[in-house]
């Protein structure tokens, strides 16, 4: 498959760490993933020409960056890619779960108002399909330039209780230079902390003849990244203090099951959820408790990973995703993170790998309105009291308080 290089001045920005392929089989670099990727892919690279940095993105699949590096081809990989089910070159019936660091999907996925189940089927695994426009079907590249890739696609979706939404989602995918990342981070630029960062900008429109309303469901846009686990990887979720007859609870973990104790911590205003890949969970905040920022830290690679969003601050309505008929199919969650694991005892994880993800409020479009969804990703690394000031102003935890939480 052919390659299509792009240059962006991205400034001095590396990563570190062992990026872990499926099944934990050891490191795998930049450039292994990127050959891997063109035996049977179009790929799009973003990179530097003055450095390293570089940034893998697939547009037959839905525009999805795969995997960053900051130390060229030799340099690790940090995208979670599933190996085994692009090399078949078969697609599955229910999802296809190619990997990626950032991922288009709608929601919601279960409820009244889910794309994911047709009208009247029971809501079990095996009803639940993902819509092919954002599974298998590819966006169209409309312009590039040295740093932004820009993508279209027109969708129809249909929902479990009928009805129907026709609607074109632009997506711009955009690696940013290194004063953007500390302009992002609100801190000035460290030597010996190197980065690397992106971001997207998905709209979603409606392109129909009717307005969307609450009563017959609404949608909302959904990025999901998919990240190599490691036993030292901790996910770490501001949220707002507070109590919960006013604000709710603090997390939704109720997705797969209760999560046991010790794989989810509750401190003082952070969440400290496990990211080992070993164990199937899933929690959610609400609009109520979520901030604008979640990430996670892997000590063994001492590698920080900030994500953040647009959130809107008086947004209250986000579709809900439980897989049930819904009292209250708006009072959804902003954020989640998922740590995969075997689904039964007996069963394989389909990783492994963890997400970090954020979705938009679920909005009444007009003919022709629309809504904008930015969500923002960036890696760095370097010593821990480097590190520690960073997680600190962004997290409001220090490394130590990471590390310690899951032991």
């Amino acid at each position: 498959m052919r390659r299509v290089w792009i240059a962006v001045v991205l400034g001095s920005v590396m990563l570190s760490g062992c990026a872990v392929l499926p099944g934990g089989s050891g490191s795998v670099s930049f450039r292994n993933d990127l050959s891997f990727l063109e035996k049977h892919l179009d790929v799009v690279v973003l990179s530097d020409e003055a450095s390293e940095a570089q940034v893998a993105v697939v547009p037959s699949l839905q525009g999805r960056v795969m995997t960053s590096t900051a130390k060229g081809g030799g340099g690790d990989s940090y995208g979670w890619i599933n190996r085994e089910l692009i090399a078949s070159g078969k697609p599955l019936e229910h999802i296809n779960a190619y990997g990626g660091e950032d991922r288009f999907w709608i929601g919601p996925e279960g409820g009244q108002f889910s794309v994911f189940f047709a009208k009247g089927v029971p809501f079990d695994l095996e009803h639940w399909f993902t819509p092919a426009s954002i599974d298998t079907e590819p966006f169209d590249v409309v312009s590039q330039d040295r740093c932004t890739l820009t993508l279209t696609k027109e969708m129809q979706l249909k929902n479990y209780s009928g009805s129907s939404f026709d609607l074109r989602v632009d997506r711009d995918v955009r690696v940013l230079q290194a004063v953007e990342i500390a302009a992002a981070l609100g801190v000035e630029p460290m030597p010996a902390v190197k980065m690397v960062g992106f971001e997207t900008r998905n709209v979603m429109v409606n392109t129909g003849t009717r307005p969307w309303r609450k009563e017959t469901g609404l949608l909302s846009i959904w990025i999901l990244g998919m990240f190599n686990p490691s036993p030292e990887t901790t996910v770490v979720v501001p949220f707002v203090a507070g109590e919960e007859a006013a604000l709710g609870p603090i997390v939704n973990d109720a997705y797969f099951g209760k999560v046991p104790e010790e794989r989810l911590i509750a401190g003082d205003g952070v969440l400290f959820f496990s990211g080992d890949g070993q164990y199937r969970s899933k929690i959610g905040l609400s609009p109520m408790r979520a901030k604008s920022v979640l990430g996670s830290y892997d000590a063994s690679r001492k590698m920080l990973t900030i994500v953040q969003y647009n959130k809107p601050s008086s947004a209250r309505d986000y579709v809900n995703s439980m897989w049930e008929m819904q009292d209250e199919p708006y009072r959804g969650d902003v954020v989640n993170s998922y740590n995969d694991g075997p689904p039964a005892p007996e069963e394989e994880p389909l990783g492994p790998f963890y997400e970090l993800e954020t979705s938009s409020p679920a909005v009444s479009l007009g003919v022709g309105g629309s809504i904008t969804h930015m969500h923002r990703t960036m890696h760095l690394t370097g010593p821990e009291t480097a590190l520690d000031p960073i997680a600190r102003r962004l997290l409001g935890v220090g490394i130590d308080d990471i590390t310690s939480a899951m032991q």
